[in-house]
């Protein structure tokens, strides 16, 4: 009887390697999420061009990006989507600017885009670029994105090459439907406070909703607001790395931040809030949740600065 052939190592693991971007790609269906980097990793170096995803590097030291990046990342500094508008720094620019930044990095109707940008540990705040940008990509009708879990600092632990060669995406095209109901005002705020049923969360740090720190033109928070910290949602050794809905399912009961609320996120300038907007909406699956894109730096001038704040406080949920 003649002994049949043992595959070699070599073939096995390309076999291996086949098989995981195979599923990657055949299980791949239009959703805002999370991805692994190793996920991501099997989608980016397939060998077809035309099925390899959109990569966006968010963060905001355009040197980072010099020093290394994702192959084949496109870099879109979250910075270039905001501007001062009447007096008020980092608004939200006007949608036709956007739209035509959004298309010059490439942003497609019709691919997936994954997003990321950096860890590691507080005070680092980079995966805040990540969840502004891809709170943009939603809001202008994509329905394919996802966050990086871990960010750089993952893909480099995984041992995953990084490069310093540039790249940029053709031009892209936008869905010609928007989602404008993911975004709140300072009137759908006024409006939403102390109804039942409703829950206003305040995702910077304690001491900011306090109005113990050195930063804001008034200080304190919306009146009514609760406190939830942001990196409550993280992971202590990689703060671009998330918890999965099952470790922080208790704490935000707790804060009564439930699926069953009708939910508004802020911070400052309405990075620290998109984190919150998206891990609630995306990660946690809440059906009702709007980002208050004016935040708190909006909302301390508007109204010759007349708007109500409070200070004090404590962290929603915790004793």
């Amino acid at each position: 009887m003649i002994s049949p052939m043992k595959p070699s190592k070599n073939l096995i693991q390309l076999l291996i390697t086949a098989v995981a971007v195979s599923v990657a790609v055949t299980t791949t269906q239009a959703d805002v999420s999370l991805i692994s980097v190793s996920e991501a990793q099997a989608m980016i170096t397939q060998p077809e061009a035309s099925k390899r995803p959109i990569v966006l590097d968010t963060r905001g030291g355009y040197k980072d990006y010099f020093r290394a990046h994702i192959p084949t990342a496109h870099h879109l500094e979250f910075d270039t989507l905001r501007g001062t508008d009447q007096a008020v720094p980092v608004q939200y620019l006007p949608d036709d600017l956007t739209q035509a930044l959004l298309v010059r990095a490439g942003v497609d109707k019709n691919r997936l885009h994954l997003v990321y940008a950096t860890g590691d540990a507080l005070p680092n705040d980079e995966v805040l670029s990540s969840s502004m940008v891809v709170y943009v990509l939603e809001k202008f009708g994509i329905e394919d994105i996802r966050i990086v879990d871990g960010g750089l600092a993952e893909w480099k632990k995984k041992g995953f090459a990084t490069t310093q060669d540039y790249f940029g995406n053709p031009k892209g095209k936008l869905p010609g439907k928007r989602n404008p109901g993911v975004a709140a005002s300072v009137t759908d705020v006024q409006r939403h406070v102390g109804k039942p049923g409703n829950v206003l969360i305040d995702a910077r740090p304690l001491n900011e909703f306090r109005g113990e720190d050195d930063v804001w033109l008034r200080k304190g928070h919306i009146p009514g607001a609760i406190s939830f910290h942001w990196a409550r949602l993280m992971e202590k050794d990689n703060t671009h790395k998330f918890k999965p809905f099952s470790q922080t399912k208790a704490a935000l009961e707790a804060a009564g931040i439930t699926p069953d609320k009708d939910i508004i996120c802020y911070c400052g300038t309405s990075r620290e809030g998109s984190l919150l907007f998206f891990y609630l909406k995306h990660v946690a699956g809440y059906p009702k949740v709007r980002l208050y894109e004016g935040a708190w730096k909006e909302y301390v001038w508007l109204h010759g600065k007349s708007l109500p704040a409070e200070t004090g406080g404590q962290p929603a949920g915790m004793p």
